[in-house]
């Protein structure tokens, strides 16, 4: 494992939790378009559908990934432009 694998590391991790933070902000703001509810639907949610809870969960986790794979390929593309090897 070469040093930019090394030090690429910390900032994956980094990159990876606030690709996260901001996938859920993306996902709060997109359900309130969908549903007037608030409160995004949770699985054991016993007041909710079984269509919105599976609409909630699969647009969280199309977000959630389109989010992780925007942020890790900016992340390693800027790492390759200032070391000039691809961290992955």
């Amino acid at each position: 494992m070469n040093a930019v694998k090394i030090a690429y590391k910390p900032v994956g991790l980094t990159l990876g939790i606030l690709s996260g933070i901001l996938a859920e902000r993306l996902f709060r703001r997109a359900w309130r378009l969908i549903d007037d509810e608030e409160e995004t639907p949770g699985a054991t949610d016993e007041d909710r559908s079984w269509q919105a809870v599976l609409l909630a969960a699969a647009l969280q986790g199309a977000i959630l990934a389109g989010v992780r794979a925007a942020v890790d390929r900016a992340g390693a593309t800027a790492t390759r432009r200032v070391t000039g090897t691809w961290p992955g």
